[in-house]
Formats: C-alpha cells, structure tokens, sequence
C-alpha cells in the first residue's frame, strides 16, 4: 500500500524558508509523478507545483520562482522548497502522488488525478 508522510512545516517569518519533505512508501516512488497542494481554512485545496517521473517540474503562477520542487528517487523523498515566503502561503501543505501513463508525460496539478494522500503538514507564515 502506497504511502505518503508530509514534515518540515512550521512557523516562519515572512521573507523566510521551508523545506518540506514527501516521503513514499510502500512502492518506488520511481513510478511516480508527485504534486504538492496547499489548502487554507475556508478555502479550496489548491495545486502548486507537481514533478514528473522524468524530472519536468510545474508551478502555479502564486509560487513561481519562489519555491523549486525536487525528487530523490534513492531516498523515495520529493522536496519543496520554499523560499521568500508569505502570509498568503499559509496553508496545510500536502503531497499526493499518480502513475502517470508514460514516463515522459508531463505531470499535473488537478486533485482528481491523484489517488493517494499524506496527511499534510502545517505552514504559518507570520510576524
């Protein structure tokens, strides 16, 4: 059974940085494409960067050039790293993971292709 653990979220100032993991298990994270999600109280869940099996990446247009998502294959662990951050980004932060249908598909952001889930870790980004 897949699994996934979200760590790294916590209390930071704005103009601060994160590094959140995504650890997998259960299967390779090889046959994998990865997303990150966000969602805040009241609000939609909301995709943010994803990583394909290939290494293609995407980021929506609010964290562009602010956070680099990466993935280590060895150690089954996906990273986001977060940098100049703001009280906007505040958010329970989660991963989620999808077989792609071909090793070089490009991966997506829409919650409904993804079919498994870690619980998510907490951002407060604040003064």
């Amino acid at each position: 059974q897949l699994q996934l653990v979200e760590s790294g979220g916590g209390l930071v100032q704005p103009g601060g940085s994160l590094r959140l993991s995504c650890v997998v298990s259960g299967f390779s994270l090889d046959f994998y494409a990865i997303g990150w999600f966000r969602q805040a109280p009241g609000k939609e869940r909301e995709g943010i960067s994803c990583i394909s099996r290939s290494g293609n990446t995407y980021y929506s247009r609010p964290v562009k050039g602010r956070f680099t998502i990466s993935r280590d294959n060895a150690k089954s662990t996906v990273y986001l790293e977060m940098n100049s951050l703001k009280p906007e980004d505040t958010a329970n932060y989660f991963c989620s993971a999808y077989v792609p249908p071909r090793l070089n598909s490009p991966c997506v952001v829409s919650p409904s292709v993804y079919d498994t889930w870690g619980q998510g870790t907490q951002v407060t980004v604040s003064s």
